[in-house]
């Protein structure tokens, strides 16, 4: 399973106003299109790339969650997961399948891609993104 390279880090901002502010007026991002993913936030472009993304409140949600409870260290701070670029979304499956790596996944609203979660053995957040043309495999 090759990574490919790294899309995009996440915030949990103690103000999300605030901090898409910041991003915005200090460090020159613009706030840009994000699909409905049923939970406030904000996704902040780079160079026409969705670079930073900034999450609101949301519900707690069953199985891997990337900001979750089962986490070595108390607190990573404001930071959230990880995401890399990914393919082979079957192969990926079996080999975290037999590693006996717990895992969520779902796809994207609108978008149609494959998305993955688990964690690290430190207990830091990583997402898998596949394409939506590997959703449908």
């Amino acid at each position: 399973m090759p990574l490919g390279p790294l899309q995009h880090y996440t915030i949990e901002p103690s103000n999300l106003t605030r901090t898409k502010k910041f991003y915005c007026e200090v460090l020159g991002l613009e706030n840009g299109d994000r699909p409905p993913l049923g939970f406030p936030g904000f996704w902040l472009y780079s160079g026409g790339v969705a670079t930073v993304h900034l999450l609101g409140p949301r519900k707690p949600r069953e199985g891997i969650v990337v900001r979750g409870t089962k986490k070595k260290f108390k607190d990573t701070g404001r930071f959230d997961h990880i995401a890399f670029a990914a393919s082979d979304l079957p192969g990926v499956r079996k080999r975290l399948k037999t590693k006996k790596v717990k895992f969520r996944e779902q796809i994207v609203p609108r978008t149609g891609a494959a998305q993955i979660f688990l964690y690290d053995p430190d207990g830091v957040g990583v997402e898998l993104n596949f394409p939506p043309e590997e959703a449908k495999a």
